[in-house]
C-alpha cells in the first residue's frame, strides 16, 4: 500500500505518511492491550498505525464528534491500520450504559467498525484500572508522585496563575513510603472523599499550568457502570488517557486543540512509565487539530443536556439537535456526514463552518438517491366542475426524473383534488403564474385546467377553487404539447391521498453564534424551529417503512420518522429544503 492516500491531503495525513516513510522500531502486538512485557515476544503488529476514538460515555455524540470519528477511523483505513473505540469511563458519576450503547450505535451508523480479522478493538479505560493503579504505585516508589492532603481550596490557592508560579504543597516532601501507605489506604476505602489526592511531582513553577503537579487519582465513592463498587479511587483523565493509549499500542493519538497544552503531561506520563519498563518505544504521539465549530449550533454536552432536561427539545434525538441520533432522525445520511467532514478538512486553526455546508452535503447525497413523491402541506380543495362523477384517470410520474430505469409511480386523477393553498390567489400579484380566475395551469403529470372561480365560507376564507378541464391536455399524450401554460402545480386526489403528519424542522437557533448572544444561547432559540402540519401524501407511500428518505417535489427532502412512523399513520420529517433558504435572510 502507498503511504500517500488518494483523498485530499491535510497535515495529519502528511505527518503519518512521513512517520511511516521514516520507519520506526517494530511493534509487537499480543492481540490485546497490555504493558510492554506482553508485547515484546508477540508477532509484529500487522496494523501499520493504530488510532483511537476515545469518547467519555456521559452524553450522546454530536456533529463535532463525527469529525473526530471520521478522522481517526479514516486515516487508519487509508494507511492500513486499525482504529480502536475506547470509552474513557473514569468519571462514574456522569457515565452510564445508555450512553455507551448510543455511542456504539452512532459509530456503527456512520459506517465504521472496530472488528476485523478476528480482532475486536472495543475497549474501556475501566479495563485498565488494575494496571493504572500498579503504574501509580511505581510512580510513588520512583519519587514521581506523592499523596497530597490539602483541601481543594488550599491546592487551588497554591496553584498560582498564568503569570505567577505556584507554590509547593506542604506534603510535597512526603517520602515515598508514607505516600505509598496512604495511597493503599485510599484504595482500601480508609479515607473520606476529598481528603487526599495523588499528585504527580513535576514543577510547581512551570509556565504550563498542566505541569504544576497535576492530580493522578482522587477518592470518589461512586458506583461505576462496569466495575460497580470495586473501586473508590478513580484515575484522572489526563493520566488514564496516555496510559491507555500506550497499553493499546496507539501510534498516533489525535486530539482537538484544547489538549495541546496537555501534551507535555501526556509525554511525561509515558516517559516515566517507559523508564519503569512498562512501555517500550515507539511511544504514542499526540497530534492536535482544530475542533468543529458549526454556526447556528451548540455542541457543549452540558448545554445540550440542559436543553433536553428543561424541555426546550423533545430529547437527545430531537431532529433539531446536533447529536448524531438527532441528525439521523432528521434524515441525514452517514454518507452526507462523512462527505461534510472530508470537505471541511483538518487544520490547526479554529474557524467557524457554515451550517449550510452540512445541509448542502445532504442535498448532494439525496439528489441522486432519493425517490420523488408528491405531498400537499397546506391543502385547499380544487373542484373540477366538468369531470365525470366517479371517473379515476391514472397519471404517470417518474420515480426519479434523472433515472428512468427506476420506474414510474401512478397518481390517480379525480374530480376533487388537493392543491397547496398558496397556489391560488383570487386577486393575483404581478407575475403570479398559478391559479386565479381565468388563468390556466398544468396539474403536474396530469391535465391543464382553467380556473373559473372559488367558494368562500361565511368569514370570506377561500374553501375551494373551481376549474374546468381541457380533456385532451393530459401529460404524455399527443394533445399535451398544444397547450402552452406558464404555471404547473402539484395535486393529489382527495379520494386517494394519505393523511400524514408532517414535521417541518428549521434551525434551533436564530443567530450564527448562539453563545455570543446577550443573555446566552437560550435567548437565541428559534421559536419557529418546528412546525407540525397535517397534510397529504400520494397513495403509493402507504407501505413506507421508518427511515425512508425521499424528495417531496417542491418542498424538500424528507424522511419517515424512525420512532413515530406507523403503517396507516405516516409521519414525515423534513430533513432539508431544496435550497438554502437561510442564505436569503442574511
Amino acid at each position: 500500500m502507498s503511504d500517500a492516500p488518494t483523498t485530499p491531503q491535510h497535515f495529519i495525513r502528511q505527518r503519518i505518511a512521513d512517520d511511516l516513510a521514516a520507519g520506526s522500531p517494530a511493534r509487537g502486538w499480543a492481540g490485546r492491550p497490555g504493558p510492554a512485557a506482553e508485547h515484546r515476544n508477540a508477532p509484529p503488529d500487522t496494523a501499520r498505525i493504530r488510532t483511537r476514538f476515545p469518547p467519555e460515555p456521559n452524553g450522546y455524540l454530536h456533529i463535532g464528534h463525527a469529525k473526530s470519528i471520521c478522522l481517526n477511523f479514516g486515516v487508519a483505513e487509508e494507511f492500513g491500520g486499525r482504529c480502536h473505540l475506547r470509552f474513557d469511563d473514569t468519571n462514574p458519576e456522569k457515565e452510564n450504559q445508555e450512553y455507551v450503547d448510543s455511542i456504539i450505535d452512532a459509530v456503527r451508523w456512520l459506517g465504521y467498525s472496530w472488528d476485523a480479522g478476528g480482532e475486536s478493538d472495543l475497549y474501556f479505560a475501566s479495563d485498565y484500572f488494575d494496571s493504572l493503579y500498579r503504574f501509580a504505585e511505581y510512580l510513588i516508589e520512583a519519587g514521581h508522585a506523592y499523596v497530597d492532603s490539602q483541601t481543594q481550596d488550599e491546592m487551588r490557592a497554591r496553584r498560582g496563575t498564568l503569570t505567577e508560579p505556584g507554590t509547593d504543597s506542604p506534603f510535597r516532601s512526603r517520602n515515598p513510603a508514607e505516600s505509598l501507605r496512604l495511597f493503599r489506604e485510599m484504595r482500601a476505602g480508609a479515607h473520606a472523599d476529598g481528603s487526599h489526592v495523588l499528585r504527580a511531582r513535576i514543577d510547581m513553577a512551570s509556565p504550563n499550568m498542566n505541569l504544576r503537579d497535576p492530580a493522578l487519582y482522587r477518592i470518589r465513592r461512586a458506583h461505576h457502570h462496569r466495575t460497580g463498587d470495586a473501586w473508590c479511587i478513580y484515575p484522572m483523565y489526563d493520566y488514564a488517557h496516555p496510559a491507555g493509549d500506550a497499553l493499546e499500542r496507539i501510534t498516533h493519538s489525535l486530539c482537538t486543540l484544547e489538549f495541546e497544552d496537555h501534551r507535555p503531561f501526556y509525554d511525561w506520563v509515558l516517559e516515566r512509565l517507559a523508564e519503569g519498563g512498562f512501555f517500550d518505544a515507539p511511544l504514542p504521539k499526540q497530534i492536535e487539530f482544530a475542533r468543529l465549530n458549526l454556526d447556528y449550533t451548540i455542541t457543549s454536552k452540558r448545554k445540550l443536556q440542559a436543553l433536553v432536561a428543561d424541555g426546550h427539545v423533545a430529547g437527545w434525538d430531537d431532529p433539531r439537535m446536533p447529536t448524531l441520533v438527532g441528525l439521523r432522525r432528521r434524515g441525514y445520511t452517514p454518507a452526507a456526514i462523512r462527505s461534510f467532514c472530508e470537505r471541511i478538512g483538518v487544520t490547526r486553526s479554529d474557524s467557524w463552518i457554515e451550517l449550510g455546508q452540512l445541509e448542502q452535503a445532504l442535498r448532494e447525497d439525496l439528489e441522486d438517491a432519493a425517490p420523488r413523491a408528491t405531498a400537499v402541506l397546506d391543502p385547499l380543495r380544487l373542484l373540477i366542475e366538468d369531470w365525470p362523477a366517479g371517473r379515476v384517470e391514472p397519471c404517470v410520474a417518474p420515480v426519479h426524473p434523472a433515472h428512468p430505469e427506476r420506474g414510474e409511480r401512478t397518481l390517480p386523477f379525480t374530480g376533487e383534488l388537493w392543491i397547496e393553498r398558496e397556489d391560488f390567489e383570487e386577486t393575483p400579484p404581478k407575475g403570479f403564474r398559478r391559479l386565479f380566475p381565468g388563468n390556466r395551469v398544468r396539474l403536474r403529470y396530469g391535465f391543464v385546467v382553467e380556473c373559473t372561480g372559488c367558494d368562500k365560507d361565511a368569514d370570506g376564507r377561500v374553501v375551494a377553487v373551481r376549474a374546468r378541464i381541457l380533456p385532451d391536455s393530459k401529460s404524455g399524450t399527443p394533445g399535451a404539447d398544444q397547450y402552452k401554460v406558464k404555471g404547473a402545480i402539484h395535486w393529489l386526489s382527495i379520494t386517494h391521498a394519505l393523511s400524514a403528519e408532517i414535521r417541518l424542522y428549521d434551525r434551533l437557533f436564530t443567530e450564527p453564534q448562539p453563545d455570543a448572544v446577550e443573555g446566552g444561547h437560550l435567548a437565541a432559540l428559534n421559536p419557529d424551529s418546528v412546525r407540525i402540519v397535517q397534510g397529504f401524501v400520494e397513495p403509493g407511500l402507504v407501505d413506507t417503512t421508518p427511515e425512508t428518505r425521499l424528495q417531496f417535489e417542491r418542498h424538500g427532502y424528507f424522511v419517515t420518522d424512525r420512532i413515530d412512523h406507523r403503517p396507516g399513520a405516516p409521519v414525515f420529517n423534513r430533513a432539508v429544503t431544496l435550497k438554502d433558504s437561510w442564505a436569503k435572510r442574511k
